[in-house]
């Protein structure tokens, strides 16, 4: 007797085929940058045993010395180790920060394809040289720096590659909310590579590194073989990225694609071969990125707003521990709460931003309640467990909501903005132009609060809400335009409603 379809199965083929492959993508690309930020993370979980508490262990068991530093690996054996360890961290970020100013203008002129799968091969190895390190008994600086440098560039091919292709699959009307969910890859893979550091941390810390690499690695061949860049490569049918109109108003930029379908098939002049190389539109130039509206409002904005959610990213724990006077695993655990409500932020931020139509509008005003509110965790963030948990995550909602909208649907929509005529090659520089101006904030982020923080930490929370509103600032003339726009339209809406009624009036 034979067995009934899977039910697996029969779910596929319910779905449409536009359905099928539009789920392909997200899963897919979701899955390749929770792997680039999973290879990230090893550095921070393994910095306490670069450096640990060795007088808690006891005498040297070779020479019978006492040394607090004779089980730390060298060059992080001294009392500069906290610098050696900046500058591990500045490395990989000014790296990534340079690199990403490059990285779009090249993803837009080679396959997608191919420029993310070898950018994550890449990462991978220079993931497991620098964890080789152990098992080769390395001590000089210069070898961590290096490959700390080699896999900030590589990682740059990473989230230009991965926003263009699901910009490209992805209409504007439901992209917020999607790319919104789609965007905790960045929380999953940081949880995960925490985990996955942890084990060997203690025992072998090279496997912390090289495990990670040999995932990414892994993760770079399945793109490889399974990434399809543009719907019309396969005949389904291509999202709707703006509305062909005269009249353009924030609710007018809505499209009939669902979650994970437009019309659900294909139609018959989307079914031909993919394009001859000849009829494709060339790449847009840097600068040519730069005019388009809109990019260069919100690349400040980023700065600004990915310099507060670094500085908590690589800061927090510190401050909790400081301050709550936690120990170091209650203050690391607690802070992952920040994580959780940066996965909501976001999610909210791309709902209200798809029902209103208004980006600039949402992120400012999450900005602008974001102000008070870490004075708030300031003050009194600290006075029992819950209020801790509550401000965290709302906190954590604030700040990465608006950096989350910004370098995933934002980015989609400037990189499809009507003012390309239907040129899609854009995708990749625009969000590079983005997000490595955002990086500039992420590297200027620890750093100032490293700096700051010897005079209180009341002057670094000052430092964050400075750079708070001068996000929000930067957003003003986008917001601006797009409150002119809802009112333009409800004018227009309240006309249409008067002109209906005197009709009616009129025919009785």
């Amino acid at each position: 007797m034979r067995a009934a379809l899977a039910p697996g199965v029969r779910l596929l083929r319910a779905l449409p085929r536009d359905s099928r492959y539009r789920g392909l993508t997200l899963v897919l690309t979701f899955l390749c940058y929770t792997s680039y930020h999973l290879s990230r993370k090893p550095i921070s979980i393994v910095k306490s045993q670069l450096h640990p508490n060795c007088s808690a262990l006891g005498v040297n068991p070779h020479n019978g010395s006492n040394s607090t530093t004779w089980c730390s690996w060298a060059p992080f054996d001294q009392d500069n180790y906290k610098e050696l360890f900046g500058a591990l961290d500045n490395a990989f970020l000014v790296a990534y920060a340079i690199g990403m100013f490059i990285s779009g203008i090249f993803g837009e002129r080679l396959p997608l394809r191919y420029y993310l799968s070898g950018g994550m091969v890449l990462s991978g190895l220079f993931t497991a040289l620098f964890g080789l390190g152990y098992f080769w008994d390395i001590h000089v600086l210069w070898y961590f720096i290096i490959m700390q440098v080699c896999n900030g560039l590589v990682q740059t091919t990473g989230w230009p590659s991965v926003v263009a292709c699901v910009g490209n699959w992805f209409g504007k009307g439901k992209r917020g909310l999607i790319m919104g969910i789609w965007n905790s890859h960045t929380s999953v893979g940081n949880i995960l590579g925490s985990l996955i550091a942890g084990i060997w941390v203690s025992s072998k810390w090279g496997l912390s590194f090289i495990v990670p690499g040999i995932i990414i690695t892994v993760v770079g061949v399945a793109c490889f073989f399974f990434l399809v860049e543009h719907p019309e490569d396969v005949g389904c049918s291509p999202p709707l990225h703006h509305v062909m109109s005269d009249e353009k108003d924030p609710e007018g930029v809505t499209s009939d694609d669902g979650p994970l379908g437009a019309s659900g098939h294909s139609s018959a002049e989307h079914s031909e071969s993919p394009k001859e190389p000849s009829e494709e539109p060339e790449a847009i130039s840097f600068l040519g990125a730069l005019r388009i509206p809109g990019v260069v409002e919100f690349s400040l904005c980023l700065l600004f707003a990915k310099l507060v959610s670094y500085t908590f990213l690589y800061w927090l724990p510190l401050y909790i521990v400081n301050v709550a006077h936690f120990g170091a695993k209650e203050a690391g655990d607690l802070s992952t709460l920040f994580d959780v409500g940066g996965i909501l932020g976001g999610i909210f931020a791309g709902l209200i931003s798809d029902y209103s139509g208004g980006r600039a509008t949402t992120c400012c005003t999450m900005l602008v309640v974001a102000a008070p509110m870490l004075f708030l965790y300031n003050r009194i963030g600290q006075t029992g467990i819950g209020t801790s948990i509550a401000m965290l995550i709302v906190c954590g909602a604030l700040v990465n909501g608006p950096y989350a909208l910004i370098t995933t649907a934002v980015s989609a929509d400037l990189g499809t903005h009507e003012s390309l005529k239907g040129n899609a090659k854009a995708l990749s520089t625009v969000t590079a132009i983005i997000d490595g101006t955002g990086s500039v904030g992420a590297a200027l982020g620890p750093l100032l609060a490293g700096l700051i923080s010897p005079t209180g930490w009341n002057n670094v929370f000052y430092m964050l809400i400075a750079a708070d509103v001068l996000a929000c600032l930067l957003l003003a003339r986008v917001v601006v335009k797009e409150v002119r726009g809802w009112c333009g339209y409800m004018a227009r809406k309240r006309g249409s409603s008067v002109q209906l009624t005197e009709s009616v009036l009129d025919g009785k």
